[in-house]
């Protein structure tokens, strides 16, 4: 029974870090989260205005 005592503690401890750290972690989210939207937004544009050459510049040629 002790050694169950000692991992809830550890598992408590580690939840407690966890949430002192979120602040912090929780702006540089917000932060990294409006870069990936505004990447996906200029995707979106880029393909509403020309698909196909977007697709076509991936395309691999003959010994490429």
């Amino acid at each position: 029974m002790p050694e169950s005592e000692h991992k809830s503690r550890s598992r408590h401890t580690e939840t407690e870090a966890a949430e002192e750290l979120a602040p912090a972690d929780s702006a540089h989210k917000a932060e990294l989260d409006a870069d990936v939207d505004s990447l996906l937004d200029e995707i979106d544009s880029v393909l509403e205005n020309n698909a196909e050459e977007f697709v076509r510049s991936f395309v691999q040629k003959g010994g490429q």
